[in-house]
């Protein structure tokens, strides 16, 4: 798909770039979604019995049991050319901030530096109690297991329903989007709140919006440039364009 040559100049000439990155980047990389994952034992539930406070405080092995499935599948995903595409991207932006919706932590395994998990990192885990990173703990065969430092049981660095997004990340996303001169929308429906209204506060400060989706969305009609295809085809050519 060919680069439009203002966009090009743009972004050339650009000294601060925010993108906003959703499920369909990771879909690139065949990383299940939540319903996608829902399969054999796992159907028969709903997510308010796998991914609620409540859940977890009702059977919290359960809950473990299902993040561990989830985990596994993620695991054997790899980043796709969309990530490594914005790893180059971020090499040539002096301001350069990552806001992402996904839980798989694949930009981070890609290269990316500056990045905002909006909803976490599903490969990450903390105590349900004080809500600190726990990076090792003793096996001792119990589900889920326990924080070595207080007993309480340890739970999945992700954003369950019910529950706010982590104020520090938002933060940063909000600022980053009122100060930014190009802001990305990538491969997400531009639906779910808070996230959606990033790019309309980018577009509110004077930001140029780019959007790069294979389905229209609330945010067409009023990016400046739209980009209907996979974000693993495009943002190659975006950033090779730049590069010459």
């Amino acid at each position: 798909m060919p680069i439009p040559p203002d966009l090009i100049d743009l972004l050339r000439k650009t000294s601060s770039v925010a993108v906003l990155t959703g499920a369909g980047v990771s879909a690139e990389s065949d990383v299940p979604t939540f319903r996608d994952a829902q399969t054999g034992l796992w159907a028969r539930y709903s997510p308010q019995e796998l991914a609620t406070p409540e859940a977890f405080r009702r059977d919290p092995g359960l809950v473990w049991e299902w993040y561990a499935r989830r985990r596994e599948l993620i695991t054997k995903a790899r980043p796709n050319p969309a990530h490594l595409a914005l790893v180059e991207m971020e090499k040539r932006v002096a301001d350069f901030t990552l806001i992402t919706q996904n839980v798989d932590g694949l930009h981070r395994r890609a290269g990316s530096r500056n990045v905002l998990e909006l909803h976490g990192d599903i490969l990450r885990t903390k105590c349900s109690r004080e809500n600190r990173f726990v990076e090792t703990w003793e096996d001792t065969g119990e589900v889920p297991p326990r924080c070595p430092g207080c007993d309480a049981f340890l739970r999945p660095d992700v954003v369950w329903f019910g529950e706010d997004l982590p104020a520090e990340a938002l933060c940063a996303a909000w600022r980053a989007a009122e100060s930014c001169q190009v802001f990305f929308s990538i491969g997400t429906s531009t639906l779910v709140e808070p996230a959606a209204s990033l790019p309309f506060l980018a577009l509110q400060n004077g930001a140029t919006v780019v959007e790069i989706n294979p389905q229209e969305t609330p945010l067409t009609s009023k990016a400046a440039f739209v980009f209907h295809g996979l974000a693993g085809a495009i943002l190659p050519e975006l950033v090779e364009a730049i590069r010459v």
